[in-house]
């Protein structure tokens, strides 16, 4: 008879054997075609993005590109000490996070929002219909947009001028203004992006068990308590997912829409990080000083992304790692 001393020293259970390396180059060799398939996005990511980050060095050194990397001067920290000691750090973060704030609580809902209203059309060619033309937008480049947005809003002739102007009483050029310049990024980025953003979770919707509609309609629930109790709570992981990576980016409020939409007149409330690293580092050729801004911002993002990672597991939702 085994006694419990004799049962917690036995070896646990025998794990399977690990695959040898022939297995291995035979199982690569098996799925060469889905290797083939994935070379190009490594590729890409090897060369765009983890071999510039070798190039990152420069933000801890006095870069001169007649010395070169190598040859400059090391400084460590001082570009970092420069930057947060700058008179415009707060104003920068400010308008930055504003902008973030915006798209985060707005922009992201409202994603959501369309997405349930497109599952809930029960006529297919309407709903392909509205899903085309939803993402229509999102292949339009910036400088299309913000060149519509000028056509929209001009003074004296545009239609939407002429709209918020009857509204407000006002004939203020609505493209100089600053307290204009928040709402207009905001309305380009829905317009452009929202209906693009429905895709994963019209994915993610394709795949909730129809079974539980039906239990739920014999119970006598109504379309808002389906919606409510089975289509949000299935893509909830999915929106968790996107969320934390929502919140690594929001130092990221991109370059090109902000730097169009930008002029002498409303730049204190238009500079964020993203256009101000283009004018350190392009216009003044402050190569450094403007590497180690974009230092702090992927440093920055990287550790929201763990936090809302961990608050997310915290309440026990769904985290990426």
């Amino acid at each position: 008879m085994t006694t419990a001393l004799e049962v917690d020293r036995e070896p646990p259970a025998a794990r399977a054997p690990r695959p040898s390396a022939r297995r291995r180059l035979r199982a690569m060799a098996r799925y060469r075609w889905l290797f083939f398939l994935m070379l190009p996005g490594v590729l890409y990511f090897a060369l765009f993005r983890f071999w510039p980050m070798w190039g990152a060095r420069i933000a801890f050194k006095n870069y001169i590109p007649f010395l070169g990397v190598d040859g400059s001067e090391w400084v460590g920290l001082a570009h970092f000490r420069e930057f947060l000691s700058n008179p415009d750090f707060l104003r920068l973060l400010t308008n930055t996070l504003i902008v973030a704030a915006l798209t985060l609580f707005i922009a992201f809902p409202l994603t959501i929002v369309l997405a349930l209203l497109l599952n809930e059309l029960r006529l297919q060619v309407l709903k392909r219909t509205v899903q085309t033309l939803v993402y229509i937008p999102h292949f339009l480049s910036w400088t299309v947009v913000v060149s519509i947005t000028a056509l929209l809003f001009a003074i004296g002739n545009g239609p939407l001028w002429t709209f918020f102007g009857w509204l407000s009483g006002s004939d203020a050029n609505m493209l100089a203004d600053p307290d204009w310049f928040r709402p207009l990024i905001l309305m380009q980025e829905v317009w452009k992006n929202t209906g693009w953003g429905t895709i994963i979770f019209l994915a993610a919707l394709a795949g909730v068990d129809q079974e539980q509609y039906e239990a739920a309609v014999i119970d006598g629930a109504g379309r808002w308590h389906r919606v409510r109790h089975i289509t949000i709570p299935s893509i909830l992981p999915t929106i968790m997912v996107l969320l934390i990576l929502q919140t690594g980016q929001i130092l990221n409020t991109g370059f090109e829409q902000i730097y169009l939409m930008s002029n002498s007149l409303n730049r204190t409330v238009a500079d964020v990080f993203d256009t101000y690293v283009y004018f350190a580092g392009i216009e003044q050729g402050a190569y450094s000083y403007a590497t180690a801004v974009g230092l702090f911002k992927a440093i920055v993002g990287l550790v929201l992304i763990f936090g809302t990672n961990w608050l997310a597991k915290r309440f026990n939702q769904q985290g990426i790692f």
